[in-house]
């Protein structure tokens, strides 16, 4: 698997959070490598290296919601993607004011 370059589904999940939450940064990690003895990777004939995801996003779209909202708000974004073979994802969901004050 090539790390350097992202496959088609980190690009689609790139693609929509980007059009769907205008990050101030977002940083995707393709995590499926440590997942490959999984039972839907084994089901892949070995994956197709895109099941696993960490995404560490921050943006101000997520004002006034709580975690549970942030996350449901993307993994409703990328419904397709999980009906494709994303499996999981691990998400880190912060606005600007909350990375700002972790950074004080």
């Amino acid at each position: 698997m090539d790390t350097a370059s992202p496959g088609p589904l980190e690009t689609s999940i790139r693609d929509k959070l980007v059009l769907l939450l205008r990050p101030a940064s977002i940083t995707i990690t393709n995590d499926s490598w440590q997942h490959r003895h999984h039972a839907p990777m084994r089901k892949q004939g070995g994956g197709n290296g895109e099941t696993h995801f960490s995404v560490q996003i921050v943006s101000d779209e997520f004002k006034g919601k709580s975690t549970m909202q942030r996350h449901r708000l993307i993994y409703s974004a990328l419904s397709e993607e999980f009906s494709q073979g994303l499996h999981a994802l691990s998400l880190k969901t912060k606005t600007e004011d909350e990375v700002g004050i972790q950074e004080s």
